[in-house]
């Protein structure tokens, strides 16, 4: 008989109940910034909100949500090679479908952790003209930064090197369906 997926968590780290009170808040702050012009298209094209998948898509889908202005969005997919050590080499495994050239984007990232793969992204996306180019993350882990990268927004910190799952964070692609965030029972790391 199969376990429901709540049963693998040693506990919880975030409720569901705070990330949707955090959600709203960043989806405000944005509103506020990108309607008043903080970043606001001369041509009056709306915000490109780019969901890095597969981590990021329920958090940007609650985020886009809670936005009070026009805005279109797409999506990357990205994938780092490394040895599980080390950061490896970054490719884009799904590219965006639409042009970023004067345009403001906003990319809406799971986490970030060493910065390797949004410093990657960063430099790819900036090399393409944006207007302006921001980032926003539902999880924010700067005590392990290896490489300093702009985050501009930020639902919250991990305080400690903790291991996460949950709200589209994965571990073996389970568990991204969790509302929450949550810490795995060791002996469910070595069965996944």
């Amino acid at each position: 008989m199969e376990r429901a997926l709540t049963d693998g968590i040693e506990r919880v780290v975030i409720g569901a109940e705070a990330i949707a009170r955090r959600v709203r808040e960043l989806g405000s702050q944005i509103s506020e910034e990108y309607r008043t012009g903080a970043a606001k298209d001369p041509r009056g094209r709306p915000l490109l909100v780019v969901g890095i998948l597969k981590g990021a898509m329920p958090f940007m889908a609650d985020l886009v949500r809670a936005m009070d202005f026009p805005l279109e969005y797409d999506f990357m997919a990205v994938s780092s090679y490394g040895n599980g050590t080390s950061p490896g080499e970054v490719r884009i495994l799904k590219d965006l479908d639409c042009a970023i050239g004067g345009r403001d984007v906003l990319i809406v990232e799971d986490i970030v952790d060493t910065g390797h793969t949004l410093q990657h992204l960063l430099a790819g996306l900036s090399a393409r003209g944006p207007a302006s180019l921001r980032v926003c993350t539902l999880l924010d882990k700067p005590h392990r930064r290896e490489v300093e990268v702009p985050v501009d927004y930020v639902g919250f910190v991990l305080p400690e090197n903790l291991f996460v799952v949950g709200y589209g964070l994965d571990y073996a692609e389970v568990y991204r369906n969790l509302p929450f965030v949550g810490v795995l029972k060791p002996e469910c790391v070595r069965e996944a």
